[in-house]
């Protein structure tokens, strides 16, 4: 025969005050989520507006590499004019 185990004997006092104590305990984590869910919106309205700075500094950006490589080509055709009209009025 086997002795009987008798177990743990947890009064109610001692289950209230670990459920107190875990209610706590969560409330305090609720507040700290909010205080981070309040962070976020914070930074993602900080994003946003960034992300609009950005896309109008690139807007006003793109129109660049096009007019340097229409000046480079213009700056071409000028020299090759001016090249053909020397040799063509060449004295023969």
């Amino acid at each position: 025969m086997t002795p009987q185990d008798p177990g743990v004997y947890i009064s109610p006092a001692q289950m209230y005050q670990e459920v107190r104590r875990l209610a706590q305990a969560v409330g305090r984590v609720e507040s700290e989520i909010d205080g981070i869910l309040d962070e976020t919106k914070d930074i993602r309205c900080v994003l946003s507006d960034h992300e609009a700075r950005l896309r109008t500094l690139e807007r006003a950006r793109w129109p660049m590499p096009t007019i340097g490589v229409r000046a480079g080509v213009a700056d071409t055709a000028t020299g090759i004019l001016a090249l053909l009209r020397r040799w063509v009025n060449w004295p023969s």
